[in-house]
């Protein structure tokens, strides 16, 4: 059976891989979208759906979550949610505060919303898994970034904690920890950077189909470092 994962962040550098990935490995994809431009880093497929949403609007957050879980015979079993946002730069006392609510906005809050709105289905499905995305710097820090690490910390937790409340329901939750993604955007941002350590979108993308698939069935509650090695 054909089986649907909503990616959100899907049309991103790291989200448009990890969407083709998925379709090329017999999953039906519901994206949802925001940047008009982004769309052309995805190519057309019979099972990919494209859904116009700001995610942080309610009414536009259930009209995404309909279309995921649309198609019965299609169930929605997979959420991946890729949404986030990075900042440094300022150490604690030179940041506004407002820096830390729009990292908590971007990283935690979205992640909270779209997976508090799919859990329903989740559960009336049978179970499912949910991927979230964390980073390597929760377990080694750097100066200036106080804001998203810590934001992305959050996110570790909360992970932690789907996963023991939905262990029952057959509902898998786990969070990924990249280094710093190579995708054109940090590559344009960061030119003279040593890029050896570097995440890998296509890698990340062949775990998040690992974590989706019946083959990761016992790993849940997991901080899984995905840093390339070679």
């Amino acid at each position: 059976m054909t089986h649907t994962a909503l990616v959100t962040g899907g049309t991103g550098g790291l989200g448009s891989v990890v969407t083709m990935h998925l379709l090329e490995t017999g999953w039906r994809v519901v994206v949802p979208w925001l940047v008009r431009e982004e769309l052309g880093r995805l190519s057309e497929h019979p099972n990919l759906v494209l859904v116009q949403a700001d995610l942080s609007k309610e009414d536009e957050l259930e009209e995404v979550v309909s279309a995921a879980s649309a198609n019965p015979g299609m169930p929605l079993s997979g959420v991946v949610n890729l949404v986030g946002g990075f900042t440094s730069g300022q150490r604690v006392h030179e940041a506004a505060i407002e820096v830390l609510d729009t990292q908590l906005d971007l990283n935690l809050r979205t992640a909270y919303a779209v997976t508090q709105a799919t859990l329903p289905h989740l559960i009336r499905g049978g179970g499912g898994s949910v991927i979230c995305m964390s980073a390597a710097a929760t377990r080694r820090p750097f100066p200036g970034a106080a804001p998203y690490i810590a934001s992305k910390a959050a996110v570790v937790a909360l992970v932690e904690t789907l996963a023991l409340e939905y262990i029952d329901d057959h509902i898998r939750v786990n969070a990924l920890l990249p280094f710093v993604i190579d995708t054109p955007g940090n590559r344009a941002a960061m030119p003279d950077a040593d890029r050896r350590s570097w995440s890998q979108p296509a890698d990340i993308a062949k775990v998040i189909e690992f974590l989706l698939s019946d083959n990761s069935a016992s790993i849940t509650g997991g901080s899984i470092p995905v840093t390339n090695v070679g």
